[in-house]
């Protein structure tokens, strides 16, 4: 080691100013005359490393010197017959290959190995080793990365893309639908991303497009626009998927998101007018539907209280005829027991009823047909009249007609007892001395 650092030790005076001797002088002080301290020559710098080399090896006086071309202008020969000067060389060449198949992975990333343009093997994140160029290769694939493209649209809804968004729906009308898909590589689809398919991203931009026109052609326009994105964006999600996974391209779909469904730019003021007119088309039918459900429990609850009020009425007349059916059987049993008796017991009741009402009092003499009259009805409102009269004539009005009542009767009690020759009989006037017609 000491002689290695000997030889390669730029700090020694000596470098590039020829040999030395034993007693520790330059071999070429004779010949040349004074010393020079200035730079030293390239060719006396090479001839010295030359040298060196040679007494590492066994050649103290590092061997003849080789011919100079052009007069003395070229380099001289290595040293011939040196193996292990070779060896040495070969083996830092080994080396320095060998640390070449050094590498490290990043995180999120792995290491596609190639060995002769075949795949062996993924490495990865982390310092990894394989066999180096040419015999073995690498790849770096980013595994982590979120790509996202556009469709229908750059940047901004208003910058479109017409040829990737319009699309035929189900009922034969067209669509401007503009998403965003957003895709990463499965960790263990890397090979696949890279071998397996030429344009990897661009298949699945393809393969997007294609499942969004499928599933759009399968569906109506006003379901597109309105209820069913969420439910389009997951059918396109997986039909595409599955699409990719077909060709083996390693990739895995995260999101497609649908940003903007419309109708086309020409259309946009018939579809508004259009939408307006089925917007107030289904407010009449929902407030028809409110009238109709204010109504009808009204009307059905009228038709219950009819129906309610039709049964009691008839409940109540097949009573009423039942019981007036049970009480005339019964005054029919009661008459054929005692016919005279019912007769008169039924003419009395009548009479009762009929003059429980009146004011007048008839008075029916038995042994004269002359009949009194006595308006008792007219001289009670009359005394009543003269009551509320003022008091200088209410007193007299009063007198004369209690007068004119008590003459009367006076006037016609003679005529009775004349008649009839009963006092007692003409004096009383009751009810019960009404003779029914049918005892006569």
């Amino acid at each position: 080691m000491r002689s290695i650092s000997k030889i390669f030790n730029l700090n020694d005076p000596g470098w590039g100013r020829g040999g030395r001797n034993e007693g520790g002088r330059n071999e070429d002080d004779s010949s040349r005359g004074p010393r020079n301290d200035g730079p030293p020559d390239l060719d006396e710098v090479w001839k010295d490393f030359n040298n060196r080399i040679g007494s590492l090896f066994g050649n103290k006086r590092g061997g003849p010197r080789g011919p100079r071309s052009g007069g003395g202008g070229g380099m001289p020969a290595l040293p011939s017959g040196s193996p292990k000067l070779i060896g040495v060389l070969l083996l830092v060449g080994i080396i320095i290959w060998g640390l070449s198949g050094f590498m490290i992975v990043q995180e999120g990333q792995v290491a596609v190995v190639t060995r002769f343009g075949k795949y062996t093997k993924t490495l990865p994140p982390g310092l990894q080793w394989r066999v180096p160029y040419p015999i073995e290769a690498h790849q770096m694939v980013n595994i982590a990365q979120l790509r996202t493209f556009e469709v229908g649209f750059r940047g901004t809804a208003r910058n479109k893309v017409l040829p990737e968004s319009l699309m035929l729906t189900t009922d034969e009308n067209i669509v401007d639908v503009q998403y965003v898909v957003q895709y990463r590589l499965n960790p263990d689809g890397a090979p696949d991303y890279l071998f397996r398919t030429n344009m990897p991203d661009e298949s699945v931009r393809q393969a997007a497009e294609a499942a969004m026109r499928e599933i759009v052609g399968r569906k109506t326009m006003d379901f597109v626009l309105y209820e069913g994105r969420t439910e389009v964006a997951t059918e396109v999600h997986n039909l595409a998927q599955s699409i990719l996974d077909r060709y083996d391209t390693g990739i895995q779909i995260s999101t497609v998101a649908i940003q903007n469904v419309q109708p086309p730019e020409q259309v946009q003021a018939a579809f508004d007018d259009a939408v307006k007119a089925g917007q107030d088309r289904e407010r009449q039918i929902n407030e028809g539907n409110a009238y109709a459900n204010q109504v009808l429990p009204q009307a059905q609850g009228q038709v219950a209280r009819m129906l309610q009020d039709a049964e009691g009425y008839r409940a109540k007349v097949v009573g009423d005829a039942e019981g007036d059916t049970a009480r005339f059987l019964s005054i029919e049993a009661e008459f054929a027991k005692a016919p005279e008796v019912t007769r008169q017991r039924m003419y009395l009741a009548t009479m009762e009823q009929i003059l429980e009402s009146t004011a007048k009092v008839v008075v029916d003499a038995d042994s004269s047909n002359n009949m009194l009259y006595l308006p008792l009805d007219k001289i009670m409102s009359q005394a009543a009249r003269d009551h509320r009269s003022p008091s200088g004539g209410g007193s007299s009005s009063v007198e004369a007609t209690t007068g004119a009542a008590a003459a009367a009767t006076t006037s016609s009690r003679p005529a009775t007892t004349s008649s009839s020759g009963n006092a007692a009989s003409s004096n009383t006037v009751t009810r019960g001395s009404l003779v029914s017609p049918y005892s006569r």
